[in-house]
């Protein structure tokens, strides 16, 4: 579950040696011959997953700027770098002026580019966090700033979305950790009370002595302590919304000042001689049965019908499963850019047992999982040892982290390359002269690897390739189409990478 890069370039080496450095610094990479089929998979089904696109900027079928303009349109926060051959100060201006976020001249370092993505990814999310902060702060929030997937929140967005064109009362039901505030506050920026005040109550945590004081507020002198006006909750949502949370545990007497507030619309101050008027939307929320509290007698009947006008019901994160990794991936993003951490994604192993975990916390308990495995992690993929207590609860061995990662060999190898990659007694870049049968191997073969070890040698620095192999870089491409090793550097990178 790392985050996906998509590679847009029409030349195929290049392409792979992109490919290659990505996948080596522990994110996924898609590839694109073109604008035209880059446009398809970012408009696509799977473009949500897309964090950034390389792209380059003179190709056959659509150059990079006709991409950019094209991609701005309907995509204007997806990241772009581009990367050319033609490094003109002129290019670079034209090219940031059309939305790139950064621009790289080839040949570019593999650690360049990697720098580059992980500071554009970063700027991505820490952006993004303060966006929905800000929104949060200015209660603007709405229903596309949450992330779902599953067609049980969808539903939830839908009621949500209905619910918020009217003042109807509202009550939220769902476990703890489910996001219930989070519903809330998106239902008020989706109305016409959006920027107006949110005012959040938490009726199991307030003092007994002071909850009538917090809520309706009360006069200078009307009790002892009380040295100043002080404004009630109430009316401090005045012509915004007042959110009750755990409203079940409200006091029995409590329960029937705040029915008189709901059905007259106004509330009664301590030691204020008249009733003050107040406009407020009322949006409540429980973990509890309200309707087993109120057969039991300790929740008014009468009150459960005034605030269950409108139910909501959050399902817990174990009955959406489907939901786990897109708030994974966007909890190891705001973490890792908050940490400073180099952070991309899951293995595929970690986001498995993430997925089939039950989550008795829901969404609040993978939040702080993810928080702690990202401080703790020195990788740049979460693996099943950065979650033991999840491993443990799953019956999963949470085994050291993999330094080396042995890949299985690719289909149609060359003996003579899987020989050489076996030679580690003496030095992994080795060359065999004779084959197995002590005959001399043909140069053709000989060059093929000697070209194939060079790159993995010098990290895939085309430039210095060449100028190690005596030969001009024009030359060593024309004999890795030649050679066919255009179809084989993804495999020798992902194995130097490795070994």
């Amino acid at each position: 579950m790392a985050q996906t890069i998509l590679i847009v370039d029409d030349d195929p080496v290049q392409r792979r040696l992109l490919e290659a450095a990505i996948t080596r610094s522990g994110m996924s990479a898609v590839t694109a011959p073109g604008g035209g089929p880059a446009l398809d998979l970012v408009r696509g089904p799977r473009g949500d997953q897309i964090a950034l696109m390389l792209l380059d900027l003179i190709m056959p079928d659509m150059d990079g700027l006709e991409v950019l303009a094209k991609l701005r349109g309907s995509h204007p926060d997806l990241p772009v770098i581009v990367l050319t051959a033609k490094g003109g100060i002129d290019s670079a201006v034209e090219a940031m002026r059309a939305g790139a976020n950064d621009f790289l001249v080839k040949p570019a370092s593999p650690e360049r580019i990697t720098v580059s993505i992980r500071n554009q990814l970063k700027i991505g999310a820490l952006s993004g966090e303060v966006t929905r902060l800000k929104k949060k702060t200015d209660n603007r929030l709405t229903f596309e700033d949450l992330i779902a997937k599953s067609g049980a929140m969808r539903q939830v967005f839908r009621l949500g979305e209905r619910a918020a064109q009217s003042n109807i009362p509202i009550l939220i039901e769902g476990e703890s950790g489910v996001g219930k505030e989070l519903i809330a506050r998106a239902i008020q920026g989706s109305s016409d009370r959006s920027g107006r005040p949110f005012v959040t109550v938490n009726c199991g945590a307030i003092p007994e002595n002071l909850i009538e004081s917090i809520l309706f507020g009360h006069e200078k002198g009307s009790f002892t302590g009380a040295t100043d006006k002080h404004l009630g909750k109430f009316q401090e949502a005045d012509g915004g919304t007042l959110f009750l949370d755990e409203i079940g545990e409200l006091r029995i007497d409590m329960q029937v000042k705040l029915l008189r507030a709901l059905q007259e619309g106004e509330v009664d101050p301590v030691g204020s001689k008249r009733p003050v008027k107040v406009d407020v939307r009322i949006i409540s929320a429980t973990n509890r049965d309200l309707a087993d509290l109120t057969r039991e007698g300790q929740f008014r009947e009468d009150l459960y019908y005034r605030l269950n006008v409108f139910p909501i019901v959050i399902p817990p994160l174990r009955g959406r499963h489907e939901d786990v990794p897109a708030l994974a991936r966007h909890f190891i993003e705001r973490f890792a850019a908050e940490e400073h951490k180099a952070v991309a994604g899951l293995t595929t192993e970690a986001a498995d047992l993430l997925e089939k975990f039950e989550w008795p916390g829901n969404v609040r308990q993978l939040e702080n999982t993810i928080f702690r495995a990202v401080v703790l992690c020195d990788g740049t993929l979460l693996d099943i040892c950065d979650f033991p207590q999840i491993a443990a609860a799953m019956g999963v061995e949470a085994k050291a982290r993999r330094v080396f990662a042995e890949p299985a060999p690719a289909a149609g190898a060359m003996p003579a390359r899987q020989s050489v990659v076996a030679q580690h007694t003496t030095s992994p870049y080795a060359l065999t002269a004779t084959d197995a049968a002590g005959h001399m191997r043909k140069l053709e073969e000989l060059e093929s690897e000697m070209i194939r070890l060079a790159i993995s040698r010098y990290d895939g620095h085309m430039s210095e390739v060449a100028r190690r192999l005596g030969i001009g870089r024009s030359t060593l491409y024309r004999k890795l189409k030649e050679l066919g090793l255009e179809q084989d550097i993804e495999g020798e990178e992902d194995r130097r990478a490795a070994g």
